[in-house]
């Protein structure tokens, strides 16, 4: 509680008048776009869907905080720009997030406090953090109104630094600290997965397991569906060519160079070499031929991208089993893979991915899980209600502070909530249009999510 007794923060007077300031505003909120969140959150089935999936071993007639509350609180909050669990000291009587969790705004019955919400991260185990993230592929496909015909996966790594000693923190000699090495799935701005691994292990770690149990599903949703991989050289591995090769799925794969590689495109690099010498200016030559490694179990198709420069050549490489053109196929297809890369930094960054401070593996795995659902929170509202706005393409640390960041000052009344939104707000119209659109998307409100 604030205490009343505390003298008021005195500021630079403004011409004859003093400028004061206290803590007794009352019932005001900073947050008040969590109510777009809430909002969203009804509609895709979000919090629900965690909920039924996290086993609650709590009885019933002994809880304070009911779990989906507290499932709607972590993830709202994250979204919200609340990083550290300590944060809901405070944060557990606002009455944005109070009411974003389904609770009535009312300071003698806040929301669940630090030491709740660590027991809830910390009895998360292995079988409940599968089923969670099949409820995230879940909530990927729900977003489609029809099926999709063509789906291309983005696989990739990121470093996760550490800086306790958390279970299955090692030390990375590529990055050179230590880590975790969290594997990545997007479909465009669409998360699919966040898998948590020690950083002790090849980049392509589980990747072919991960991949197989993503197909069955896509395919058991869509059983007409086109899939195709994209990923860098690090996810090259010729037992996850074969398995795509036989399944149906396609790949485009960065491959690494290596002097057999360099050999076969000789008549390339060559040309590319004599278009700069007789230019000046840097070419760009594509070409493709039939390659194995001596490891592969057969030949496949390589492109190649024979580079010159005023810095040399630049050769790069990629390993196909679809048909195209080898220009198109690097330029349109692989190339925009880098896109997913400003995906992970907006969840590492913006939504607090690299949070993983618990001292046990499962529950900063769950710290994951959570970011990843603030993700899909925040992509479902860009996806349904700023699509054709400025914000369309806006990454979340933009959309917060456009529309997340309202000052609202809140009366609660026997019959209403109501949120007095600061007048000086500069996107009131565009606020509006947002819940309208949330509202009228076309999906339902689902019974008891929020």
């Amino acid at each position: 509680m604030t205490d009343c007794n505390r003298p008021p923060l005195s500021f630079s007077s403004l011409g004859p008048k003093a400028v004061v300031a206290d803590f007794l505003g009352g019932r005001l909120t900073s947050d008040a776009g969590a109510l777009l969140l809430r909002e969203t959150g009804e509609r895709i089935g979000l919090f629900r869907a965690l909920d039924q999936v996290i086993p609650d071993p709590r009885d019933p007639a002994q809880i304070t905080h009911d779990q989906r509350a507290m499932i709607a609180q972590r993830i709202i909050a994250i979204a919200l720009g609340y990083e550290d669990l300590n944060d809901h000291q405070t944060l557990r009587t606002d009455p944005a997030l109070q009411t974003a969790a389904g609770a009535i705004p009312d300071e003698e019955t806040p929301l669940a406090s630090p030491a709740t919400l660590c027991r809830l991260e910390n009895r998360v185990d292995r079988p409940t953090l599968v089923r969670i993230a099949a409820a995230l592929v879940d909530q990927f496909i729900a977003s489609h109104a029809e099926p999709p015909e063509h789906l291309i996966l983005d696989f990739d790594a990121t470093d996760d630094p550490v800086h306790g000693h958390q279970e299955g923190r090692f030390f990375h000699g590529y990055y050179d600290h230590y880590c975790f090495l969290p594997l990545y799935v997007f479909c465009g701005d669409e998360l699919l997965t966040a898998y948590l691994r020690p950083s002790k292990i090849d980049a392509s770690k589980h990747a072919r397991a991960l991949l197989k149990l993503l197909v069955r599903r896509l395919r058991q949703a869509w059983p007409g569906v086109k899939i195709t991989i994209r990923a860098d050289s690090g996810f090259c591995r010729w037992r996850t060519m074969r398995w795509c090769d036989s399944h149906g799925v396609g790949y485009v794969l960065g491959l690494a160079r290596n002097p057999a590689l360099e050999r076969q495109a000789t008549d390339a690099t060559a040309t590319a070499e004599r278009q700069f010498r007789r230019t000046g200016q840097p070419q760009r030559i594509f070409d493709s031929f039939s390659y194995a490694a001596a490891t592969w179990d057969r030949p496949r198709r390589v492109i190649v991208k024979a580079e010159h420069t005023a810095q040399g050549p630049n050769p790069r490489f990629l390993v196909v089993n679809v048909p195209g053109d080898p220009r198109e196929l690097y330029e349109d297809v692989y190339c925009q893979r880098g896109e997913m890369e400003n995906r992970i930094k907006e969840q590492q960054l913006d939504l607090f991915a690299g949070r993983t401070s618990c001292h046990r593996f499962l529950a900063n795995q769950f710290r994951l899980l959570l970011s990843s659902a603030a993700y899909v929170l925040v992509q479902a509202l860009r996806r349904t209600a700023l699509a054709g706005t400025e914000l369309a393409r806006a990454q979340v640390g933009t959309i917060r502070l456009k529309l997340l960041k309202v000052a609202a000052r809140v009366v609660v009344s026997a019959r209403r909530v109501v949120f007095h939104l600061a007048s000086s707000y500069p996107l009131q119209e565009r606020f509006r249009s947002v819940l309208e659109r949330i509202t009228n998307s076309g999906m339902p409100a689902r019974a008891g999510t929020g």
